[in-house]
């Protein structure tokens, strides 16, 4: 499940009370089945949790930091050491297990991060923006590891201010601002929910206008014109219906069209048609 919203949104409070940190002023929530409030030892030792920054200890080796974490989840000394060497081949940390983690690159950091909050098997990990400040290579093999996660039978809670990351990992993503669900589905589900948009190139600078008619007629909504590029945009709710009309009115406009088509919105224009106007307004 991918949580997205606009800074302020409330992401990190809702966080921060399904992880038992933050007690909520009303309302109730239920994690695995445990009541927040009333029962959050229960919540926490069914649960992982890696937050925006690495919390490994950088004095301490890959195999101690895992093996730290084992004892105090209550963890036999034998079993431990097992648990912290299956984790270490897991996410592909053997090879430097014995040096600090402090020497260990971003990605190797994160990774041993998301390795920590799997000791004890929790069925549900809390990812609260995991590639924060990572360069791409690392954000790229947090995705793999995550994925391996969720193919491994794990549910994931993920927050995160990368649209692409939510697109690429999430099955559902929930979208919300000022505190409340703005819009929930799969990420197919709220682009097509979005609508198309119409997208054409014109060969001359002097149609444009006449093509930007066009498609305002054959839409009902309002064009944005690219004069650098001669093109025309426009939303287009009915999709082929739309581009049908829009060839109709170019002919009878008399617009030489070099390219014309439906262009599918992405989850960029759906969080920003979803919350940029909230966000406009807050700071007005």
């Amino acid at each position: 499940m991918g949580l997205l919203g606009p800074n302020g949104a409330g992401k990190t409070t809702l966080v921060k009370i399904l992880t038992t940190l933050l007690r909520p002023d009303s309302g109730h929530a239920f994690v695995n089945g445990w009541n927040v409030a009333e029962e959050p030892e229960q919540v926490r030792s069914s649960i992982g949790m890696a937050g925006q920054y690495s919390t490994v200890d950088g004095i301490l080796t890959g195999f101690e930091n895992l093996y730290l974490i084992a004892k105090l989840r209550g963890v036999g000394r034998r079993t431990a050491r097992r648990v912290a060497a299956d984790l270490l081949d897991r996410f592909r940390l053997t090879t430097v297990a014995g040096r600090p983690a402090g020497a260990y690159s971003g990605g190797m950091r994160r990774r041993l991060d998301l390795a920590a909050a799997l000791v004890g098997s929790p069925p549900l990990i809390v990812l609260d923006e995991p590639t924060t400040g990572l360069d791409p290579e690392s954000r790229l093999d947090t995705w793999d590891a995550v994925g391996e996660l969720v193919a491994g039978g794990t549910t994931i809670l993920l927050t995160t201010q990368y649209l692409e990351e939510a697109d690429r990992l999430a099955d559902r993503i929930t979208v919300i601002d000022r505190g409340q669900v703005v819009a929930e589905g799969t990420s197919d589900e709220l682009k097509a929910a979005a609508g198309d948009r119409l997208v054409l190139c014109v060969a001359e600078d002097h149609q444009l206008d006449a093509a930007a008619r066009a498609a305002a007629r054959a839409t009902g909504a309002p064009v944005t014109v690219d004069r650098r590029a001669r093109r025309v945009e426009v939303a287009a709710a009915d999709g082929r219906a739309a581009l049908s009309r829009a060839l109709t009115e170019l002919a009878d406009e008399d617009v030489e069209v070099l390219e014309i088509g439906l262009s599918r919105r992405t989850l960029d224009d759906v969080f920003l048609g979803l919350t940029g106007r909230a966000r406009r307004e807050a700071t007005r």
